[in-house]
């Protein structure tokens, strides 16, 4: 499968420590792409000397900065590529056969700018159907001048075309997500600061209602509402990570907002001693 035409089609995508997925990420993609762009984090593993043996690799080491986050990782990548189209993916992620033929015959719609796609994403190797799993439809297929990433770790989209010129594509990318539970735990802890400060941001006093309320709140839309149940027991545990991962950030701002420094702790036990040293004398 080869992009015959003068359009050229890019991937890009960011790492860290990828040397379970890099192989098949690449292998996946290789034959049908013009060029793949990766933008490294500072990985400690293989992922560089294994992602630099294949010749369409531009693999860039740019570890992140204090205030950078993975929008800016995805950025560098966009103005890295020499591609006038722009597929936008994960490690984790694969093309099926049918999504790669689409994505070719879609690039060569004068009409688009861009294209929305699904992902059929896998929780413990699990395909989901509910618990907001089956909700991702974005654009992740772009002209270069047209995507940029916005946000923290769950990145926004900035879009600068009209919306009619963005299309739908019909087939579906493969998001294969955690190798663990404790992989997954792991990267709740690293949106631990996401969840924390659109919390601050919402309420300018978290009460200790609202702290018990947010992980029934959580629990309740991603079971019931957004249909965890029909995932079963894994439906189940992935709404009570979820609404623990919510919880924990409630809990945080509360402490921040109600924390009794230990100096004052301190200080009340030291004056109790000179109590005690002044009645004794």
């Amino acid at each position: 499968m080869t992009n015959d035409s003068h359009i050229t089609l890019g991937v890009v995508a960011i790492s860290y420590n990828e040397e379970r997925d890099i192989t098949r990420f690449i292998e996946n993609i290789h034959s049908w792409v013009d060029e793949i762009v990766i933008i490294d984090d500072g990985s400690k593993d293989g992922t560089k000397s294994i992602a630099s043996k294949y010749e369409k690799v531009k693999f860039i080491e740019s570890p992140r900065q204090e205030g950078e986050y993975y929008s800016h990782q995805r950025n560098k990548g966009t103005d890295a590529s020499s591609c006038e189209w722009l597929l936008h993916m994960d490690i984790d992620e694969r093309v099926t056969p049918q999504l790669a033929k689409e994505i070719l015959n879609a690039i060569q719609r004068a009409k688009y700018d861009a294209f929305k796609f699904y992902r059929s994403n896998y929780f413990l190797h699990r395909l989901m159907r509910g618990g907001g799993w089956s909700d991702w439809n974005q654009v992740h297929l772009a002209k270069r001048h047209v995507l940029k990433f916005g946000g923290m770790f769950h990145e926004s989209i900035e879009l600068k075309t009209d919306e009619e010129k963005v299309g739908q594509l019909n087939n579906v990318m493969v998001h294969l997500n955690d190798e663990s539970f404790e992989e997954r735990f792991n990267k709740s802890r690293n949106y631990h600061t996401e969840i924390k400060n659109r919390t601050r941001t919402k309420y300018n006093k978290v009460t200790s209602r609202q702290v018990i309320w947010s992980i029934l709140r959580e629990f309740v839309y991603k079971f019931f509402y957004k249909k965890g149940y029909k995932d079963g027991w894994l439906g189940a545990l992935w709404a009570i990570h979820a609404s623990t991962a919510t919880f924990r950030a409630y809990a945080s701002v509360w402490d921040e907002q109600n924390r009794i420094p230990r100096k004052v702790l301190e200080d009340q036990i030291k004056e109790s001693w000179d109590q005690f040293k002044t009645k004794s004398s």
